[in-house]
């Protein structure tokens, strides 16, 4: 179980000044915990705290920040299953697929620990022309300085860590703001985190309310500001955060194309398909929302997936058997629901799901979708999946390119030349060919373009946004 209080940790330290923000399980909810908010004098300290601590950060040598790191690998391993658990609970998450997040999540920080040891500093032949005789010159990374997070509530432990790992790995203070629907999972790790010997002020994990958010968003005290969340919003704090660097991770109504010769493989496909559009209750911006079918193997592949959609179990997250969760909460699954039947009224038809209890939506499977719905233009951030046929796979890639997002795609083929064709007309930020947009490996890049945002995550890349290149030239007699 939980416990019944969690501090927010300011500097290090935990605090418990009140416990106000409640946390619900998002099966039965019931408030289950409460953890203490941060008001607008704490996120003040926790920044002045950063700002302290960038000097000894940026000098903390790479080995011991690496120690820093594998202390955390240590500890999540020792606590997977409480982890996996608080996960369950304020996330929703069923067991099995929250087990695999902790798996994520340590995977993450394994990955943090090796970087933190690698130098990305360079030579540079600067002899070029007759004048430049006698200069070399030498590039190293340094730290861009004091950092700001902001996580969403879908991946309350492997999006925190995509943001907090990358940053004790190239030296950079932070302060988080994790989701105030999912915040234990933070407070976890945080706890972890303040066991090591990182500098004072080298971090803060402070869930705020709303009205105290503004300072890590326009304070240029902070140096850089990555947000993960709705497309809306993330563009509003770009236009708010001045000269700071952002990366933005937005959403995605991700497209997955099924060729022509894909025919023996349709089961396989299905599979895939349907884990990628359900796992997480799609609860994720490259959930499987649109599939492309070549028009001779749509029948076949629509009824494979309806019978998948139909087989899921939805019921309690702390159940072995279940695989299909709730969503955050009961308006998130009416807001689906109410797109749903906006759909059908102009025309969609439902083949699987479609119903709702609470905050459980059912597996749903749809065709006929007009392209300007919600249910396909927007991201649904739901268990729905949207079946089109094609006849061209050049008219399967406009349609992937279509409207504002581009995040990842799909493309199952056998041929490869239509495979480096999807790679090079794809406006997206990765295509994945054979499997759905929904694979991710944690130390791959990932990011997208349009409105899905911009810059990349992955360890090794989130880094490079952390660090700022800084030069030398040597000239010799």
């Amino acid at each position: 179980m939980l416990a019944e209080r969690y501090p927010y940790y300011l500097a290090n330290r935990p605090r418990q000044p009140n416990a106000d923000l409640a946390v619900t399980d998002k099966y039965s909810g019931e408030t289950v915990a409460r953890v203490a908010l941060a008001d607008a004098s704490a996120v003040e300290e926790a920044i002045a705290a950063a700002v302290r601590a960038a000097g000894p950060m940026r000098r903390l040598a790479p080995y011991a920040r690496q120690e820093v790191l594998e202390h955390c690998v240590r500890r999540f391993r020792e606590r997977t299953e409480e982890l996996a658990l608080a996960l369950c609970i304020e996330a929703g998450k069923p067991i099995r697929d929250a087990r695999g997040e902790v798996s994520r999540l340590i995977d993450t920080f394994k990955a943090a620990a090796e970087e933190a040891v690698r130098g990305d500093g360079e030579v540079l032949n600067l002899e070029v022309s007759r004048r430049a005789a006698g200069y070399r010159g030498f590039t190293q990374r340094v730290p861009v300085g004091p950092c700001s997070f902001i996580t969403p509530f879908n991946f309350p432990l492997n999006l925190v860590a995509h943001k907090v790992a990358p940053a004790i790995a190239a030296g950079c203070p932070f302060v988080l703001k994790p989701s105030d629907r999912t915040p234990v999972s933070a407070m976890i790790m945080a706890e972890v985190l303040a066991e090591t010997d990182l500098p004072e002020g080298a971090f803060s994990v402070l869930p705020t309310r709303l009205e105290d958010v503004r300072p890590f968003i326009e304070d240029d005290r902070l140096k850089l500001l990555s947000f993960t969340g709705s497309e809306k919003v993330g563009w509003e704090l770009k236009a708010r955060a001045g000269r700071k660097k952002v990366v933005l991770e937005l959403g995605g109504n991700a497209a997955c194309v099924v060729d022509q010769d894909q025919g023996e493989r349709l089961d396989f496909v299905a599979d895939r398909v349907a884990h990628g559009a359900f796992f997480q209750a799609g609860q994720s911006c490259i959930s499987v929302q649109r599939v492309l079918v070549h028009e001779s193997l749509y029948d076949a592949l629509r009824e494979r997936l309806v019978a998948r959609a139909r087989a899921l179990r939805a019921g309690n997250p702390r159940d072995e058997a279940t695989t299909l969760g709730p969503m955050i909460d009961e308006p998130a699954a009416r807001r689906l629901e109410g797109w749903i039947q906006s759909a059908v009224g102009r025309g969609a038809r439902v083949l699987a799901g479609g119903g709702r209890r609470g905050a459980l939506l059912e597996a749903t499977v749809l065709e006929g979708v007009p392209a300007d719905e919600p249910l396909s233009a927007e991201e649904a951030f739901g268990p729905v999946v949207l079946l089109q046929p094609f006849r061209t796979f050049d008219d399967a890639l406009r349609a992937v390119n279509d409207g504002r997002y581009g995040l990842q795609a799909g493309v199952f083929t056998q041929d490869l030349s239509r495979a480096m064709r999807a790679w090079d007309e794809l406006e997206v930020g990765g295509v994945v060919v054979g499997d759905v947009p929904s694979f991710r490996v944690d130390t791959m890049p990932y990011g997208g373009v349009k409105g899905s945002g911009l810059g990349r995550e992955g360890v090794k890349y989130a880094i490079e946004d952390m660090t700022e290149l800084r030069l030398l030239v040597l000239r010799q007699e």
